[in-house]
């Protein structure tokens, strides 16, 4: 099956669209985020790859500002190790066993622990170490992000999964795939009459 899915900034100011291809439990999204920003406005694009298990297999990224482009790639191999490649040259590191990844600003890579781990179907609490990349200036550091099942899945086909990193905290709103239809503070689904798969 594939969908589209877009999602508005909380404060207005930029979107993330994601074209995603869904198998029974790997998947493809192409994305795309546009940001107005005080510290400077830019766009980004990616390509991510989920594997069966719901652990990433390769992401690529591009992100744009008014000066200059930049591009990473990222591959975990099934052993766990990162292969990464920023156009000048390639690392491999095991990141500290990071098994999920996340990308600045998006509720697209929220939904992917939730998936993984189906906080939406079954109640649980997960810590994870996290390859979290940072935007525009595609930076990588591994991070400790916390998920907690508040509610499953109810007869509206919703479900609630806190998420904290740091200082930040959020209960999201996920749908019965466990995509995030709700970010406070990030950003909230756009529906429209229609939208479904096609």
């Amino acid at each position: 099956m594939t969908t589209m899915l877009t999602w508005q900034a909380e404060n207005g100011r930029g979107f993330e669209g994601t074209r995603l291809t869904l198998g029974a439990g790997a998947f493809r999204a192409l994305g795309r985020q546009i940001r107005v920003d005080p510290e400077g406005d830019f766009t980004s694009s990616y390509g991510l790859v989920m594997r069966e298990d719901g652990t990433p297999e390769r992401l690529s990224v591009t992100s744009a500002t008014a000066r200059r482009e930049r591009n990473l790639t990222i591959n975990r191999t099934e052993e766990g190790y990162w292969l990464l490649d920023t156009g000048s040259g390639g690392t491999r590191t095991d990141f500290d066993g990071a098994t999920d990844v996340d990308l600045a600003y998006s509720a697209m890579f929220t939904t992917l622990p939730i998936r993984r781990l189906g906080l939406h179907r079954t109640a649980g609490q997960h810590t994870l170490r996290t390859v979290f990349v940072a935007l525009p200036s595609l930076e990588i550091k591994v991070v400790e992000q916390t998920y907690r099942t508040v509610s499953v899945i109810d007869e509206t086909g919703h479900a609630v999964v806190a998420f904290s990193w740091g200082d930040f905290a959020a209960d999201l709103v996920v749908d019965a795939d466990g995509f995030v239809e709700s970010y406070p503070g990030i950003a909230t689904r756009v529906v429209t009459a229609g939208a479904a798969g096609s």
